[in-house]
């Protein structure tokens, strides 16, 4: 057997089928992540979170006398020293650590709400 007998035989094991063609395999590189601007947030009402924050922190700060009722009817009075997502907590007769689902409405002492 010669070089060139050999050399052909190679190049028919490697060639394509008659009729068909070879196709390129493609690198498959995976799918970016999606990106979110950090303004941009999970929650769809972020505008009236944004609100809420602004609304807290302002009473926070000028000490406001607020009313909370709760969903039960019960009613506290007092300032709110500080907030977080899901409670508050406001300084009235005694400290008190409030879920704000808990909360129906809340207003300033003074506002005949």
């Amino acid at each position: 057997m010669s070089i060139s007998s050999s050399l052909r035989a190679k190049r028919v094991e490697n060639s394509p089928a008659p009729g068909t063609s070879k196709v390129r395999a493609r690198k498959a590189f995976p799918a970016p992540l999606p990106f979110r601007f950090p303004a941009q947030g999970m929650d769809p009402e972020a505008q009236n979170r944004h609100a809420e924050l602004f609304y807290l922190q302002k009473q926070i700060q000028s000490q406001t006398p607020m009313v909370i009722v709760l969903e039960d009817g019960e009613r506290i009075d007092g300032c709110i020293e500080w907030y977080d997502r899901n409670a508050l907590k406001v300084r009235g007769k005694t400290k008190t650590l409030i879920y704000k689902s808990a909360i129906k409405f809340m207003y300033k002492l003074g506002d005949s709400g």
